[in-house]
């Protein structure tokens, strides 16, 4: 029996709260309808074919993957692709923990002579009356000693960090584009980058601070006073290595290098002299540094004459040249040749140290 509100016969089909109210939420879209497995025949086709009312649809077929599927492998390409560019770019990370290179530590020291500075036209002559006589010349003055392992580096290690700390002398001493022109990058391309900042700023804005002199990383002449009257430069010296941890190797240099200078522009009838420099230069090397062919320079000490104290020796060497004079001396003389360590900002060339006359 219908309620108070109903009419006699009850709710009619198909009216408000019917039976059909419970397929009210159901909508049947165009999509629903195209994924259906049965498919009515139209009235026109019972007629003609005497078919059933419907008929079965085959099933549709989807191109390519699924949405979900696609964004999955899309994701892996993405992940895949950015791995390979990253080892790419950088092959070899920095283990965490590694210590970034000290800056380097250095120390000009220009020497002035005690009276005139001697010379000649004849450049073997000069060395030959100098400590230099049996100097080699050019890279033979740089000889590696014989390398053996370490407790954590190879026979191989060793080798590559002596043949770097050559390939620095040699490159910031020797080459005559280095020592006599402004370019720095055959030396530059040595340096471990923690240290690049620090040797772009010493060559950028120098200053005598121990931290940014250009002559405290290369040998640099001013081009407009001097240029060599002899390429064949005199070096002697030596190198040895030992390891100070587990991941760390040090190489220590010790060389006296000894050009023969004229002024700027002379010609080969001027009178030449001899201008040495002693570097003290102490490096350091991780594996990276190994692998890179690169080096930390954490010492470099520098003893350089003939020069005059009252000159900027930090930027460039001004050396004096055949019968010039300093203007004022420094403290008891230094010997570049000797094995002690000066300690002054400015010495007195030993006359020991020039051609005898």
């Amino acid at each position: 029996m219908g309620g108070p509100g109903d009419p006699p016969e009850g709710t009619p089909e198909g009216g408000p709260g019917g039976g059909e109210d419970e397929y009210r939420s159901v909508v049947f879209d165009e999509s629903f309808v195209r994924a259906a497995r049965l498919q009515e025949f139209s009235a026109q086709e019972r007629i003609d074919d005497h078919a059933p009312a419907v008929r079965r649809r085959p099933p549709l077929r989807r191109g390519g993957l699924s949405r979900q599927a696609l964004i999955l492998v899309l994701l892996i390409a993405v992940a895949f692709g950015t791995a390979i560019y990253m080892g790419v770019r950088h092959p070899y990370q920095t283990p965490a923990g590694t210590p970034a290179a000290e800056p380097l530590r250095m120390t000009v020291i220009p020497l002035a002579p005690s009276g005139k500075v001697p010379g000649s036209t004849d450049t073997e002559a000069l060395f030959a009356r100098s400590p230099a006589a049996q100097y080699r010349i050019g890279a033979e003055g740089v000889p590696l000693p014989a390398a053996r392992r370490t407790a954590h580096f190879s026979d191989g290690q060793v080798v590559d960090a002596l043949t770097v700390a050559k390939d620095y002398i040699v490159r910031s001493a020797l080459y005559p584009e280095v020592i006599l022109g402004e370019e720095v990058r055959p030396v530059r391309v040595l340096i471990d980058p923690d240290q690049l900042d620090q040797f772009d700023r010493s060559f950028d804005h120098p200053v005598a601070d121990g931290r940014h002199a250009p002559t405290g990383w290369l040998t640099r002449f001013d081009p407009g006073g001097v240029e060599l009257a002899d390429r064949g430069i005199r070096v002697q010296g030596s190198l040895s290595f030992g390891e100070t941890d587990s991941a760390t190797l040090e190489v220590t240099a010790d060389h006296t290098v000894v050009y023969a200078l004229r002024p700027a522009g002379s010609g080969a009838k001027a009178e030449a002299s001899l201008f040495t420099v002693r570097r003290e230069l102490h490096f350091r090397f991780d594996h990276d540094d190994l692998r890179l062919h690169q080096a930390q320079l954490l010492v470099s000490y520098v003893q350089a004459g003939p020069l005059s104290c009252a000159d900027d020796s930090a930027n460039r060497l001004r050396p004096l040249l055949a019968g010039q004079t300093a203007k004022e001396g420094g403290p008891a003389g230094t010997d570049p040749y000797a094995t002690g360590n000066a300690t002054a900002l400015c010495g007195s060339l030993a006359p020991g140290a020039l051609p005898k006359v």
